[in-house]
């Protein structure tokens, strides 16, 4: 499939077979979905990475349930514009719930089971806490929660100067990730010789695309505590906490931390695994969460 009309941005998705695009909350969104019924699963991958961290489960869920994966904003291929009030624009985590909601109602559906690895996790989350009735349940796949991501926020006296500064500070960023971002994905990996050459390279050009500098400073300006560790009680909804034994991006102890704060939670520790056990392990990965679907979400 060709991207169009995307000035700036790779003019390949073959890498996504089914791929398309929609327009939704300012955005153009690039996803996959396949699978047919309920439950519909929404897939969230995590920072520096695409919808292809999903590509092991995503065939294999689809024959079982509705899946939809896609590319966050400020990741991927889908588009990334400025924010803008006119517009609807924002990459706040709190927009980005929101956007998630808009997908599932965008294709007739209520309410999703949100499957989340990493920030996607993150995501997926504060989603169930800000639109309890369109969220299921969770599969949360080492999210941040009580540290990273959830736990970042940008002093509000130091916003103005740095918005202001914006061109320089993504130049910085930009050289500073650039030099960083392969020692920062194969930190996530447990058995590293899993992540060859060629993988590396296309999560690298699938992030590195278009004004992508720009997009992921607009993303860190706007990160902030979520205070969502002193929530987790009030989550009733039934939830699966899936976690590497050699995670070391979201250490394996605050999975196991998560796993007993969520009232309704059970945990999947996966052996020999890092950061990203829907990459490692998808095998173990799918027979989890399809166990947890059986389960605990009704199929209508």
């Amino acid at each position: 499939m060709k991207i169009t009309g995307r000035r700036g941005m790779s003019d390949d998705a073959g890498h996504f077979p089914g791929s398309e695009f929609i327009d939704i909350g300012g955005f153009r969104l690039h996803m996959r979905r396949a699978g047919s019924g309920k439950p519909l699963v929404v897939l969230l991958h995590g920072s520096f990475l695409s919808m292809r961290s999903w590509r092991h489960v995503f065939d294999e869920l689809s024959k079982r349930v509705s899946v939809i994966a896609f590319d966050r904003p400020a990741f991927g291929y889908s588009s990334r514009p400025r924010p803008s009030k006119t517009s609807g624009v924002s990459y706040t985590p709190e927009a980005q719930s929101d956007l998630v909601v808009s997908v599932i109602r965008k294709f007739g559906y209520d309410k999703a089971v949100l499957v989340g690895n990493s920030t996607g996790g993150t995501l997926a989350l504060l989603t169930a806490l800000r639109h309890p009735g369109a969220v299921e349940g969770l599969v949360l796949a080492a999210p941040m929660v009580y540290s990273g991501y959830a736990t970042s926020e940008i002093p509000a006296f130091m916003k103005p100067f740095m918005k202001a500064m914006s061109p320089l500070f993504a130049g910085f960023m930009r050289f500073m990730i650039t030099k960083t971002y392969n020692p920062v994905i194969r930190a996530m990996w447990y058995r590293k010789e899993l992540l060859d050459d060629d993988l590396l390279a296309a999560c690298r050009s699938d992030f590195m695309n278009g004004d992508w500098s720009r997009a992921f400073w607009e993303l860190f300006l706007e990160t902030h505590r979520l205070c969502l560790e002193g929530q987790l009680k009030t989550i009733s909804l039934p939830c699966l906490v899936v976690t590497g034994d050699h995670d070391v991006t979201v250490k394996t102890d605050e999975s196991i931390r998560l796993s007993r704060e969520l009232p309704s939670a059970k945990l999947e520790l996966i052996a020999e695994c890092g950061h990203l056990p829907q990459e490692e392990k998808p095998e173990e990965f799918i027979n989890a969460a399809m166990t947890f679907l059986e389960n605990n979400v009704q199929h209508g």
